[in-house]
């Protein structure tokens, strides 16, 4: 039986190779699945969350760049989200 596992990252940049600032992980078996470290994020880039098997869902939007805006908080832009299908023992 086949259960979703989905993963959340915001990265710097809007480009994979860029350093990950925050992740979610969403587990659709229950914990019966393969898991995530906790505290640290568990992938560097999401680079490295395809080349360890990860299927990149979306990725962001471009947007513009406003000048006196770095300052001020609000969403994180840059969210890249991914999943993995787990075989589940029916048993």
């Amino acid at each position: 039986m086949l259960r979703q596992q989905v993963l959340y990252l915001w990265l710097a940049e809007g480009a994979l190779d860029t350093p990950t600032l925050g992740w979610a992980f969403h587990d659709g078996t229950a914990g019966a699945g393969p898991g995530l470290p906790d505290g640290e994020p568990p992938y560097r880039t999401g680079q490295a969350a395809l080349e360890d098997g990860w299927c990149m869902l979306q990725s962001p939007p471009p947007y513009p760049l406003q000048a006196g805006a770095e300052h001020e908080t609000s969403y994180l832009p840059n969210e890249f989200v991914f999943e993995r299908r787990v075989e589940l023992d029916p048993a």
